[in-house]
């Protein structure tokens, strides 16, 4: 048996606490006996830490663009594999006698193609629309800043109009463009739109006839997150920042693999100029046949800069993930060779079927300084090579990153030879980066006990576990921790959620008996503070029209968005973290979950509060008597918050977007009395109950 640490009481207000206490509801009392709950709060089982529960981002489900990043053109710059996705000549083209991709005279060697339109007859048909992410949305009275590279060619085309309509085709905005020349030259104008539409498209033709070149057409909302120009999108910052997040991981998840070596996340390709990012393929378009979605492109609009500066506005520590040499083993498992010099063998040569050659062309080193040019370009001073290039994004000072994951979800002995000279590099030039290990895809098999077995001889810093399961899985699997070595690596639950039907299931849907079955687990997770040093729910986000994986935490559409009973869930431990974990003790010294109750308990030191969390998973209301050991000098009135309903397939949605989010109610708390605090059924409850200060 492991002991567990103890740690001095953090304020005197707590430390002073003597005595016990008991609280009630003014709910009438009914048969059953309550429940006997012993919170020590004159003793403690470790600190909680400090970005405990945090966000895990990967561009999934349309995450970054047509979500965060709100670009509303899609393929703008015709830089994708189909270079006209999201484009279609207007009534077939039949005034256009050519509307071509080329590559010859571009914009620049960093963005090699652009359109060119070649117009018969001075119509209005002679043009193009772009579709956008499954529509454009635009909302009355609201600018949006529109520019062009345009280059005139023969012929006497004067210039161009750009109209924003709606579905049903409309004017919502238009303005022209004019003074075309024969050189490349970027054009801006300012579209208000008069109304608001959820599936707007942008409808562009040429004056008069002849041809024009057009490159890098934007149209994006001046209302973003803080007024930044090339800024992410307020209402989804604001569901974030909402939270109070610990921590902000990103760019994911399975993208960071990539299918193959070729197609992985490169962190240098997503910073500096917008127009020198080129566009990837999205791993997830044509992952799953139930969700089919070829047009499913990163733009990197969204690149690490903005991803450090969101973490920096949400007040939460950045997690860059960063490929090891390994493409994802569920596709190609594609290796980059260990060493340069590297001759083959099984852990060099690429394997599967859309393996690329690629994997000869690069080596473990290439991927080594791409991480040690990171902590530069996050951290470095102005005057060195990478941090001047942060400081030309316009952010001079240091991002203060401290924590880097080693790959994915990889596992095996292949990742295991490339964690440990990757880490060896990374520990030798900035020893106080932490680094993150991966224990697999699965919370239990073969791959996870040999991951975990390595990772504890090597003294990993954080080991990263991951668990989709049904919801009985999480509520069963509650104690998971309270066994685990005190000693060394730190758990990360890196990537979890309760799916009802099956993970990748187009039938998964983010219900309440998800979301409780998620907060039951939660409570072994804070009980365990000492253990499981950060968790984050997994994906993030989803479009309600472009989606390819479920439940998620936050839905939108292009104009709105909601939590899931499980954003709900998540925030209400964030918020209530506290301070200090305290030992909990249920009737009999059952085990956390018996009889389907599930505690847990922290102080939170600075508001000299008690928090309790209570997790009912039951039909019926359960009384409730908590005994708080040590406790005096506490407040009158206490505050409950409480997400309950009787019905476990209840859903938000953008029409019912808080049908189930938490109601917050004061109760009265009387010292010297055995009363009782009742429950709902099948409810998610936090007490917070004040110490006088």
């Amino acid at each position: 048996m492991t002991t567990i640490p103890t740690y001095p009481l953090a304020r005197l207000t707590r430390a002073a606490l003597l005595g016990s206490l008991f609280l009630a509801s003014t709910t009438q009392s009914i048969a059953q006996a309550p429940a006997a709950i012993t919170v020590q709060v004159n003793k403690s089982v470790a600190p909680v830490p400090k970005n405990m529960f945090g966000l895990f981002f990967e561009d999934i489900n349309f995450a970054a663009d047509g979500g965060l990043y709100p670009e509303l053109v899609k393929n703008k710059s015709f830089e994708t594999d189909d270079r006209l996705i999201g484009w279609r000549a207007i009534k077939g083209g039949s005034a256009l006698t050519e509307y071509i991709v080329l590559s010859e005279q571009p914009i620049s060697k960093s963005n090699t193609h652009y359109l060119r339109l070649t117009s018969r007859t001075n119509s209005p048909d002679a043009g193009l629309t772009n579709e956008g992410f499954r529509g454009m949305g635009v909302k009355q009275g609201e600018n949006y800043n529109f520019s062009i590279y345009a280059r005139r060619g023969p012929g006497s085309i004067s210039g161009l109009t750009v109209t924003l309509e709606d579905e049903k085709g409309n004017t919502l905005a238009q303005t022209k463009v004019g003074g075309l020349t024969n050189e490349w030259k970027q054009y801006t104008a300012v579209l208000r739109s008069s109304a608001t539409s959820g599936k707007a498209h942008l409808k562009m033709t040429v004056e008069g006839t002849g041809t024009v070149d057009l490159d890098v057409m934007s149209l994006f909302p001046q209302d973003t997150w803080m007024k930044r120009p090339n800024g992410l999108r307020t209402d989804l910052v604001q569901l974030l920042k909402d939270m109070k997040p610990g921590f902000l991981r990103f760019p994911g998840g399975c993208i960071v693999e990539g299918r193959t070596l070729a197609q992985r996340y490169q962190w240098k390709e997503t910073i500096g100029d917008l127009n020198s990012r080129a566009s990837l393929i999205n791993r997830w378009n044509t992952e799953f046949a139930h969700r089919y979605t070829p047009d499913y492109y990163q733009s990197f609009g969204l690149g690490f800069f903005e991803y450090f500066q969101l973490a920096e506005d949400l007040g939460a520590e950045p997690l860059p993930i960063l490929n090891i040499g390994m493409a994802c083993q569920f596709n190609s498992a594609e290796q980059a060779p260990l060493s340069a010099t590297t001759p083959g063998g099984p852990s060099a040569v690429a394997t599967g079927a859309e393996a690329h050659n690629h994997a000869d062309d690069i080596s473990l080193e290439t991927f080594i300084q791409d991480a040690l040019d990171l902590v530069e370009f996050a951290n470095g001073p102005v005057t060195s090579p990478w941090g001047a290039k942060r400081a030309a994004m316009g952010h001079p000072a240091p991002f203060n990153l401290k924590m880097i994951g080693a790959g994915n979800e990889q596992w095996g002995p292949q990742y295991i030879e490339r964690y440990k000279p990757f880490a060896k590099a990374l520990k030798a030039k900035y020893p106080n980066i932490e680094l993150i290990a991966s224990s697999g895809p699965d919370p239990g098999d073969e791959r996870f006990k040999y991951a975990t077995e390595q990772f504890r001889e090597l003294k990993a810093d954080f080991i990263d576990e991951h668990y989709y399961s049904k919801p009985e899985w999480f509520r069963e699997n509650v104690g998971r921790y309270d066994d685990y070595p005190r000693n060394g690596p730190k758990i990360f639950a890196g990537e979890y959620a309760a799916h009802p039907a099956t993970p990748v299931s187009p039938r998964d849907k983010n219900t309440w008996e998800a979301a409780i079955s998620e907060a039951a687990f939660m409570t072994g997770l804070e009980r365990n503070g000492d253990v499981v040093k950060m968790a984050s729910y997994a994906p993030l986000f989803a479009n309600v029209d472009a989606w390819q994986w479920g439940p998620d935490l936050i839905w939108f559409d292009n104009l709105n968005a909601y939590g899931s009973p499980s954003y709900y869930v998540q925030k209400l431990f964030s918020l209530n973290k506290g301070t200090t974990i305290l030992p909990v003790q249920l009737p009999g010294n059952a085990k956390n979950g018996a009889n389907n109750l599930f505690v847990s308990a922290v102080a939170d030191d600075p508001a000299g509060d008690v928090v309790v969390k209570l997790i009912n998973y039951s039909t019926s209301a359960r009384p409730v008597t908590l005994n708080l050991a040590g406790a005096k000098k506490v407040g009158k009135t206490g505050k409950a918050m409480v997400m309950a309903t009787n019905d476990l397939q209840t859903q938000n949605s953008l029409n019912e977007p808080t049908k189930l989010a938490p109601k917050e109610e004061t109760f009265q708390v009387k010292s010297g009395s055995a009363v009782s605090y009742t429950l709902a059924p099948n409810s998610f409850t936090v007490l917070r109950i004040p110490g006088k200060k």
